[in-house]
């Protein structure tokens, strides 16, 4: 049974993750899990577009975008209320951060993008 599709198509803050995400070397977006995933050529995904965390608080985030985080930067993150740890990919070293915020800082999640681009993308696009 296929999932549903979880976000609106015509959301603005969408548009913008997506401006930025798929501007990155190779990017590209696909549908999974009923919410779009980002891609680097045939690579694990860099990006996720919604989310939400698991447990007795769950809690949806439908305008987050969920990011590999590195290791040495994880506790750092974990310890800023912005970013949560979502459900299933969070044991994995991916964080999420709302972007719905009047204070969005989009430079930082541009920086995040970036980030976890480069930890999906292969050597020859690194380099």
């Amino acid at each position: 049974m296929a999932h549903p599709v979880m976000f609106d198509e015509d959301d603005p803050l969408l548009a913008r993750v997506r401006s930025i995400a798929l501007a990155l070397p190779e990017a590209e977006e696909r549908l999974s899990h009923g919410r779009p995933w980002f891609h680097v050529a045939d690579r694990p995904a860099f990006a996720i577009y919604g989310g939400g965390t698991r447990g007795p608080e769950k809690v949806m985030h439908p305008h987050a975008v969920l990011v590999h985080v590195d290791d040495d930067e994880r506790p750092a993150r974990m310890q800023d209320p912005r970013f949560f740890v979502p459900a299933y990919l969070g044991p994995r070293g991916w964080l999420g951060i709302d972007v719905d915020a009047p204070d969005t800082d989009w430079t930082e999640v541009a920086e995040l993008l970036d980030a976890s681009w480069r930890r999906s993308a292969p050597p020859r696009l690194l380099r």
